[in-house]
């Protein structure tokens, strides 16, 4: 006796394909989620590995914070300034943990980071760069420039610091993500504080506003 093979009809194909595009629809927002928490993540993970190479440059040059612009820029001659930058005796410029994994800009990569160098902005505040010219006015006549540079900067960077020991509710961050990349928060950006923590925070707060 032989037995033939049952086909499936159109209908009992239309009902899978329905089912299956039914499941796919539930299964993709947990899967976004999923592949959300794991950047966010990865993100505090590259905080706190970026924050180790800032905390050596402070050690090796006593106390100071690193102070540089708060972004690389892309130049014809290629990326130049910026906190990797400066870091990168302690830490290779294109390490990986400059990059938000959350972050698809080509204008944010192209520069080598996802991340805001908070000081880099805090440092050109009026009560920042007042109390700098103060200093450089009391220099002698005879300083060159490059001295005058070096004091603006060691200058620059002992106020910053204090405006950061002094933040009592640890608003300001670091360095933070430079755009809104990690849901969950009303602006949802990472930071990396001056203790090392890591943690969401609020760029208006960071900003000052």
């Amino acid at each position: 006796m032989i037995h033939r093979s049952r086909a499936f009809t159109l209908i009992e194909l239309l009902v899978v394909l329905g089912i299956v595009t039914l499941l796919a629809g539930l299964t993709m927002p947990a899967f976004k989620m999923v592949r959300s928490e794991s950047q966010n993540a990865g993100c505090l993970s590259n905080l706190r590995q970026n924050f180790i190479p800032w905390q050596s440059y402070q050690v090796a040059n006593k106390n100071l914070m690193p102070m540089c612009d708060f972004l690389p820029v892309v130049t014809p001659e290629g990326i130049q300034g910026g906190l990797p930058n400066l870091l990168s005796k302690y830490m290779p410029v294109d390490s990986g943990s400059w990059l938000c994994p959350a972050d698809e800009d080509p204008e944010s990569t192209s520069t080598g980071t996802s991340y805001t160098y908070l000081p880099g902005l805090i440092r050109f505040t009026p009560q920042v760069q007042f109390e700098v010219m103060q200093v450089l006015l009391a220099l002698p006549a005879g300083t060159s420039q490059r001295q005058r540079e070096i004091v603006g900067l060691q200058t620059e960077s002992k106020l910053v610091l204090q405006l950061f020991e002094n933040d009592n509710k640890s608003l300001f961050p670091i360095l933070l993500d430079s755009a809104d990349r990690h849901p969950g928060t009303r602006v949802p950006r990472n930071g990396v504080f001056l203790d090392g923590s890591t943690r969401a925070c609020k760029a208006e707060a960071a900003a000052g506003g």
